[in-house]
């Protein structure tokens, strides 16, 4: 785990860790730097290294304040051409372009709170991290599915329990149906916790015929229609640290203690969505799966039984504002490796995913795993290039790839992808994210929404392609809420654009409400189920082939 008390000790030599770090002996670093790295007063001969003092344990909540001395001895000579590409280091991406940050007015103030939220504890441990990739490993083998889902963007104004503990509770009801219809673990992923930063098209947007700084979400400033209010303030990254701990808190309160129990789970039935043809087919589930439940019963595996009292829940979050993801990157003590400990899982967007950026630089380093957004946009060399560069030991689960397209461009463009990532040999994660590229604007009103028709359109398209290219759909990935809303138009509850203004609360894109996601969850499970009972027909036909061969 990462909360390991005592020195650092280094167990291999990583991609965080440059050769010229030799070895840690006691409370000193051995350094060997090649000759042209080497500082005046440090050249010798003999090149047998250098020691430098380590003030204190480095513990593994706390930043690599030994690696940033030795960082400041060369860093000044390790000018030459070619060298400081080869090596990454915590602030290496300060020296690259990087897009979608705010500007914050007052440096003295955010070099402060930077200094601030390093020495705060971690938000995850590394473990966990470690724990997340493996099951996302089992999702790029068509072994378990992915379910990641939450808020558009976590706001200061709705954070509560209850809000909290909705989305929570759809989360594992979804995960039942899916666990239930693909017969196969489901790796369930909060957008929660951290998900408060949002790119944005322009820097400056019209609001009441007024020209204000664009909101970029409650831990860069603002939504109130004022020029004060739009003004970046730093301190609210402390404040979205403190909801983000609150909030992490709740989630392992309610994973571990009871509330995530199975039969719990099948008991439930929200409110609003009773009445419906979902919330009749998850009472006909539940049924189902309450006699499963007696049949282990009987087998000697009680509902005590730990497994079926908890559930594995991991966050996640865009990594956008990367001066907050710098502060939380710690090294790991057990591997030595740098873990970005504000989220289980990072994923990179759209906006941001540039080969020469500063955001593909400060996560190449990190060793948690990292999700990227793909568009219609995205050539296939370039995905190739971006796999190699996130994932250089191509290491299964480390990297999930998110297609947003809108169904008619992910049918006529994601083949090509798909075959340039299988020739290349990398090993990724295929996942859907079928909100970002349907959102429209409702006749008259003009107000975003998103119609869940065409949400469930690119869900099936993106399942029909990886069928026709023989690879696994490995998850989905949802802005949705436990709440009540009127955003999406369409599903089940059949939201009209008339509807859409009687309960919209999203900060930034609309969502899904509990009832659209639940139906979401049961159309996919079926899909699922066909993968599944189609697999087994194969396979069944392939070993009576086989047995037929032999007795010829």
């Amino acid at each position: 785990m990462a909360l390991a008390n005592g020195s650092l000790i280094v167990a291999r030599r990583t991609e965080s860790n440059p050769p010229f770090i030799s070895s840690f002996i006691g409370d000193q670093i051995s350094i060997k730097l090649p000759a042209q790295l080497r500082p005046p007063h440090l050249k010798r001969k003999n090149n047998r290294g250098v020691r430098i003092n380590v003030t204190e344990a480095v513990h593994s909540a706390e930043p690599f304040n030994a690696v940033k001395k030795v960082e400041k001895e060369f860093s000044s000579t390790e000018k030459k051409e070619g060298l400081q590409a080869k090596y990454w280091s915590l602030n290496s991406w300060r020296n690259k372009v990087a897009l979608q940050q705010p500007n914050y007015p007052d440096l003295e103030r955010l070099a402060e709170v930077e200094k601030t939220l390093a020495d705060m504890p971690p938000l995850v441990f590394a473990g966990e991290a470690r724990s997340l990739e493996e099951k996302l490993a089992d999702a790029a083998l068509g072994k378990a599915f992915l379910l990641q889902g939450g808020d558009c963007a976590e706001s200061f104004k709705e954070f509560n329990a209850v809000n909290i503990r909705d989305t929570f509770r759809v989360l594992l009801q979804m995960g039942a149906v899916l666990m239930f219809g693909g017969q196969m673990p489901v790796v369930k992923v909060g957008r929660m916790a951290g998900q408060f930063a949002k790119p944005r098209s322009e820097d400056t947007e019209m609001v009441n015929g007024t020209e204000l700084p664009s909101y970029r979400g409650d831990i860069i400033n603002a939504d109130l229609p004022t020029l004060e209010a739009r003004v970046p303030d730093p301190t609210l990254m402390v404040r979205a640290y403190d909801q983000a701990a609150a909030t992490l808190n709740l989630l392992r309160a309610f994973a571990t203690g009871g509330f995530a129990a199975m039969q719990r789970v099948t008991q439930w039935n929200l409110d609003f969505a009773a009445n419906s043809e979902q919330g009749d087919k998850y009472r006909e589930l539940a049924h189902r799966v309450d006699e499963a439940l007696g049949f282990m019963a009987a087998c000697g595996l009680t509902p005590e039984h730990p497994v079926m009292t908890t559930t594995e829940f991991y966050t996640s979050h865009e990594c956008l504002l990367l001066p907050y993801e710098q502060a939380f990157t710690r090294i790991d003590s057990t591997t030595g490796q740098w873990y970005d400990c504000s989220a289980h899982m990072l994923w990179i967007g759209e906006r941001t995913r540039q080969l020469d950026g500063a955001h593909i630089e400060f996560l190449r380093g990190v060793a948690n795993p990292l999700g990227v957004k793909v568009s219609d946009k995205m050539k296939p060399e370039d995905l190739v290039t971006l796999c190699e560069t996130l994932n250089p030991d191509n290491k299964p689960g480390r990297l999930t790839v998110i297609v947003r397209m809108g169904a008619a461009k992910l049918r006529e463009k994601l083949p090509a992808l798909v075959r340039a990532v299988r020739q290349a040999g990398c090993m990724v994660t295929w996942v859907s994210d079928p909100m970002h590229g349907n959102t429209i604007k409702a006749p008259g009103s003009g107000t975003k929404t998103r119609p869940f028709d065409a949400i469930l359109e690119e869900v099936k398209a993106f399942f029909d392609v990886h069928e026709q290219e023989g690879t696994h759909a490995g998850g989905v990935h949802l802005e949705m809420t436990g709440q009540d809303v009127t955003e999406c138009v369409g599903g089940g509850i059949n939201l009209s654009y008339e509807d859409l203004s009687s309960r919209y609360h999203t900060h930034c894109d609309p969502r899904l409400n509990a009832s659209q996601a639940l139906e979401l969850s049961f159309i996919i499970a079926e899909r699922l189920r066909k993968r599944r009972l189609d697999g087994a027909t194969d396979s069944f036909l392939h070993n009576l082939a086989a047995q037929i061969s032999n007795v010829c």
